[in-house]
């Protein structure tokens, strides 16, 4: 009982004696960097902005997200599409989502109707993924709630193309 109570009292001892220390005592404080001398700017403008209603010249058109465009693009991906199957698909993949690069991890745990799956570095709609499963030839990835978020179809080995419910492009590979 003695010994465990000078064990406790030495081990009390070095604790207390590690927190002085001398590290900091040889930082000069009195060394500051000089102030910046303020710059002179040009004189600022005021005046009303265009009504960018009215005035459109100035801004690039918006493209057409026409659906029917989207929807025969998603036929023709899901005529020429190559067979799936579910395990090949498990593991990682580098994503393309609209010029964005991130990744798509995959795997066969259960979660719901699917397989439990997520992304790294994806800012878009991807970023939502919660799971994905494989119907036919068609790949589909969704969210907590179930929400399909995109489809893609097998275009070559190791290299899949759809589209996320917004209408954007998605490409994996590996």
């Amino acid at each position: 009982m003695q010994g465990s109570k000078l064990i406790a009292v030495m081990a009390a001892g070095l604790l207390l004696a590690s927190c002085g220390t001398d590290r900091m005592d040889s930082v000069d404080t009195t060394m500051r960097p000089e102030p910046l001398e303020a710059q002179p700017v040009d004189k600022v403008e005021a005046g009303q902005l265009p009504d960018p209603t009215t005035d459109t010249s100035q801004f690039p058109t918006k493209p057409a997200n026409d659906p029917t465009l989207a929807n025969a693009n998603t036929d023709q991906m899901a005529a020429t599409a190559l067979d799936v199957k579910k395990e090949t698909m498990v593991g990682s993949w580098k994503v393309n989502a609209n010029g964005v690069s991130c990744q798509m991890f995959l795997t066969l745990t259960n979660l719901g109707a699917g397989s439990r799956g997520g992304t790294r570095g994806c800012g878009n709609e991807l970023s939502l993924m919660n799971s994905w499963e494989v119907a036919g030839k068609q790949v589909t990835v969704k969210d907590r709630d179930g929400n399909l978020i995109a489809t893609f179809y097998k275009t070559a080995e190791n290299q899949f193309s759809g589209r996320s419910n917004a209408g954007g492009q998605i490409s994996l590979s590996r």
